[in-house]
């Protein structure tokens, strides 16, 4: 059992950066691959980064590419999203999520049923 718990969310302006936390624990957290998703209202829950459980492999949606940066520290059992040069259109709710797989693939990462675990989210909001 893994469980997943977001932070760093908040309000900020269109320019600005935040660097969003997810604190695993479980025994095995290490071992998951990680990601990102979110959700903004209305809209469909979208893929954002992935990360491999050893941080050795990464993929990043297009819109994203260039602007977000995933890592993680398995000693702290914690995946990190910083996110610069914000835009309104990334305001949403983030949520981190965990899944076993290892092929590290566009269509394996991106796509929500890879994945066992998820966190509440948190909320970003960018004003204009």
């Amino acid at each position: 059992q893994v469980q997943l718990v977001e932070s760093g969310g908040g309000l900020v302006q269109a320019g600005g950066s935040l660097r969003l936390s997810c604190a695993a624990s479980g025994r095995t957290a290490s071992t998951y691959a990680m990601a990102w998703f979110r959700q903004a209202p209305g809209k469909e829950r979208e893929f954002v980064a992935a990360i491999s459980w050893d941080g050795g492999r990464i993929h990043y949606a297009d819109s994203v590419k260039g602007q977000f940066t995933i890592s993680r520290d398995n000693a702290k059992n914690t995946v990190y999203l910083q996110m610069n040069s914000l835009k309104p259109e990334d305001t949403a709710v983030y949520y981190c999520a965990a899944g076993p797989y290892r092929t590290f693939t566009i269509v394996v990462v991106t796509n929500t049923r890879q994945y066992d675990y998820w966190g509440r989210g948190t909320q970003v909001t960018v004003s204009s």
